[in-house]
C-alpha cells in the first residue's frame, strides 16, 4: 500500500535533513491504527506522556503564518507568545489558513511542509523534558519520533516558553 503523499513527503523531509530520534536512528514516520487528532489521543496510542507530543499549531500572527511546537501537556498563551515576539496579534489560524500555508489538514500538521515556504517557528521550552518527542506526520493517523534538539534543527526554531 503507497503511503499517504504529505506522510511521503514528510518522511522525504525527514530523510533529506537526516533526522534522528532519541536512539541515533533515522526519525521513521509511523502510521498508527487509528487518527490522533489531539495530544491525548496520540499519546494513548504510543504510550508516552502527554508532554511528549509535539504539536504542531499554526497561528495567524498580524496575517503571516507562525507554527508553535508546542507540548502536548500546554495550552499556547497568544497574548505572551505575540508580547515576547514583537507581534502584534496571535490568533488560531482558520483550517483554510492552515492548509494553505502547510498542505496539511488541522490534526495532522507536521513540523516541515515540503513545497512550502518555510515559516517562522517556535519551540516550547517544555520538550527539552524529554529524551524523545513525537510530532505529526502530515496526516491524523502519521506520527515520528524526534528529539527535541532535532526538531529545533530541522525546523530552525527558536526556544521559547509558549505556555
Amino acid at each position: 500500500m503507497q503511503p499517504h503523499p504529505n506522510v511521503r513527503a514528510v518522511q522525504d523531509a525527514l530523510d533529506a535533513a537526516g533526522a534522528r530520534d532519541a536512539a541515533g536512528r533515522p526519525s521513521q514516520v509511523r502510521i498508527l491504527a487509528d487518527a490522533a487528532p489531539t495530544a491525548a489521543a496520540a499519546a494513548a496510542q504510543l504510550g508516552v506522556e502527554v508532554g511528549q507530543i509535539a504539536n504542531s499549531l499554526v497561528f495567524d500572527a498580524d496575517g503571516t503564518p507562525l507554527l508553535v511546537l508546542t507540548s502536548g501537556a500546554h495550552r499556547v498563551d497568544t497574548a505572551r507568545v505575540a508580547k515576547e515576539h514583537g507581534i502584534g496579534k496571535v490568533r488560531r489560524a482558520s483550517p483554510d489558513f492552515v492548509r494553505d500555508h502547510t498542505g496539511q489538514a488541522i490534526g495532522g500538521v507536521a513540523p516541515v511542509h515540503p513545497g512550502k515556504p518555510a515559516m517562522r517557528t517556535l519551540v516550547d521550552t517544555a520538550l527539552f523534558a524529554f529524551a524523545e518527542v513525537w510530532a505529526a506526520g502530515g496526516i491524523p493517523h502519521a506520527v515520528f519520533p524526534i528529539t527535541p534538539a532535532e526538531l529545533e534543527r530541522l525546523t530552525s526554531g527558536t526556544v521559547t516558553d509558549v505556555a
